[in-house]
This record gives C-alpha cells, sequence and structure tokens, in this order.
C-alpha cells in the first residue's frame, strides 16, 4: 500500500509538472506576441525612420523577433525567438507561427547587445523557404538590409531580387541590417505550446485553417493599421 501510495504522489507530481511546464511555455509566447506587438508600433510612430508604407504593402509574411541577442566574447553569434504572419485572401493577416534565429555572425566581438529584428518576406519563393524545416540567409533564401524612412523610393530597385529585408532597433537607432549567415527555423515546440497540439507553419500561415488566437490580435491590428486591406 505504501509503494502505492508513493507512485501515485510520484505519478501526481510529474502531472503537476507537467502542467506547469505547458502553461509557462504558453505564457512564454503570449509575452512574445506581446513584445512583438509592442516593437513593431514603436518602429512605426516614426514613418521618416521606420519601415517604408510601400515596402510594407508589398511584403507577403512580416516576421519579428523582439530582444535577439547578438554578440559575444571572441567570435560573435545570435540567437533570438520571434513571430511571424503572413497575408491571407483579401490581405487580413494569418494566426502567428513562431520561429527562432541563430546563427555566427563575422568578425570578434566584445560584450553582448540585444537588438529588435523584423523581417519582410516579400514574394512567395521566400515564403516557401519561410516554412520549410529551416535556410540560412543569403545563401537559401537572398537578403538585403531594408531600406528606412520616406527615402526608400529611390533605393528600392536595387533591392527587388530579395526574397527577405531584414531590419534591427538596437538603443533606439532603427535600420537594414546584414543577416547573411543566420539560420531561421520554425520552432515547432513552441507552437505546440501555444496551440495545445502539434501545428503546421504552412496550416498556420497559409491555409487559413487556424482561427486567430485572442493574444494575437493585437498584432494583426498593428500589422493592418500600418498596411490595411486594399478596397
Amino acid at each position: 500500500m505504501k509503494f502505492l501510495w508513493k507512485s501515485f504522489l510520484l505519478l501526481s507530481l510529474t502531472m503537476l509538472l507537467a502542467t506547469a511546464g505547458f502553461s509557462d511555455g504558453r505564457k512564454d509566447e503570449v509575452k512574445r506576441l506581446k513584445r512583438a506587438t509592442e516593437v513593431f508600433s514603436e518602429i512605426m510612430k516614426t514613418p521618416d525612420k521606420g519601415i517604408p508604407n510601400d515596402l510594407l504593402d508589398k511584403a507577403e509574411c512580416v516576421a519579428i523577433v523582439p530582444g535577439l541577442k547578438k554578440g559575444g566574447l571572441g567570435i560573435g553569434g545570435r540567437y533570438g525567438k520571434g513571430v511571424v504572419m503572413c497575408r491571407m485572401p483579401g490581405r487580413k493577416w494569418s494566426a502567428p507561427s513562431f520561429l527562432t534565429v541563430e546563427g555566427g555572425s563575422v568578425g570578434l566581438q566584445i560584450g553582448f547587445q540585444q537588438i529588435d529584428l523584423v523581417m519582410l518576406i516579400m514574394n512567395r519563393q521566400g515564403m516557401d523557404k519561410l516554412v520549410g524545416d529551416k535556410f540560412t540567409v543569403g545563401a537559401d533564401a537572398s537578403a538585403a538590409a531594408g531600406p528606412v524612412g520616406r527615402q526608400a523610393s529611390a533605393e528600392t530597385n536595387i533591392r527587388l531580387d530579395a526574397q527577405i529585408l531584414t531590419y534591427s532597433r538596437a538603443k533606439g537607432l532603427f535600420a537594414g541590417i546584414t543577416l547573411n549567415g543566420a539560420v531561421v527555423k520554425q520552432d515547432t515546440d513552441d507552437n505546440r505550446d501555444f496551440y495545445g497540439k502539434p501545428m503546421d507553419a504552412r496550416a498556420i500561415l497559409f491555409e487559413g485553417t487556424v482561427p486567430m488566437p485572442a493574444e494575437a490580435k493585437p498584432l494583426a491590428a498593428a500589422l493592418s493599421l500600418q498596411s490595411p486591406r486594399k478596397k
């Protein structure tokens, strides 16, 4: 009887820890959505220094990685977790899918820095890379540092072939950034934690079968405010 009682307690504790882990995991994704909304809204508050609206209108998907860690002692590196939404028919935004960005950087660095990263996925080829297992920016998908502000019109032509335009914000300064060498992959664990079951990124972002979660509506609203549906 004592053995059975101990087994019951152990099983109960295991289930409790598993439930707590699931809850904490989803809490992380909800916080990431909230932070991504704040980052995007803050960037777009200053049109002369933000993402050009004409490029945002052309983008098929927008990925935001708040607080990407960059730098190190010796050879630099980067790592961050973010969220992406894509356009659906009628130009409304899809439910969110979660992703990670990681990879080394060129040159020696001392110290650490956190940056907010924004990626505009500009065409179908970039979208297909996005929902694959993983891809390397600059190798598997062409990328360029995105132009900033209203001056962008004069610079856009040289970036028309890029599948992805990349931006960063650090210490209040927002600018295009070269992200070549970074590896981007869908985070299946975060998607499972957030949706409560395994979810395929293609189904979330392209098929329109996943309803918009309440926690993601503020981000969708912020994107729609800057790039509304066309009448």
